[in-house]
């Protein structure tokens, strides 16, 4: 009885850990997908700063980070970016349902009901697709755009502007505008 006691627990623990053994391979096989991403992440915040002062804060509901050739992040279920200006005051919001971050060429590109919105002149620009360059703070599109504002409504095709969407550019501009002497359009 007594070398069953010690015999015993030696026994069940060589069975027990002979069980349990993985092959690597077929683990990798069984749990590896080449599409799937390398994180995900809930509720994601993202802040480029310099000098101190936040420039640009990028919150998503869904983000899901790929690491192959270069690194992207896709943002799923909707995003939403603010733009500061050199106080920490917010210029712009971008909003969109869909975006993609390529780390390697510094560009967010966002689609899908996109809209930027200036506060200080209320003017909102309304696409589907569109580009934000972090290195040069730029914005652009060659997709339809409408700008609205107090003033009214301008159409084109493509837009550039800064990320403060202060000032702009159509690059096609459709339809007329009607201007009275001594205005001005902004």
């Amino acid at each position: 009885m007594r070398a069953f006691n010690v015999i015993g627990p030696i026994l069940l623990a060589w069975v027990l850990n002979s069980a349990c053994e993985n092959d690597v391979a077929i683990v990798q096989r069984i749990s590896f997908q080449a599409d799937a991403p390398a994180e995900s992440t809930k509720n994601l915040v993202l802040r480029y700063a310099e000098d101190g002062y936040a420039r640009v804060e990028i919150h998503a509901a869904l983000a899901e980070t790929y690491r192959n050739k270069e690194q992207i992040t896709k943002i799923k279920d909707s995003l939403k970016v603010y733009f500061f200006n050199e106080v920490g005051d917010i210029v712009s919001t971008l909003s969109a349902l869909y975006g993609e971050i390529n780390y390697s060429t510094g560009k967010l590109m966002v689609s899908d009901s996109v809209r930027l919105y200036n506060h200080k002149k209320k003017q909102t620009l309304e696409t589907e697709k569109l580009y934000w360059n972090q290195k040069d703070s730029s914005i652009f599109t060659q997709s339809a755009v409408i700008v609205r504002s107090p003033k009214g409504k301008l159409f084109g095709q493509g837009i550039r502007t800064k990320q403060d969407f202060s000032n702009y550019e159509i690059l096609k501009p459709v339809g007329s505008w009607q201007i009275e002497q001594n205005q001005t359009i902004e």
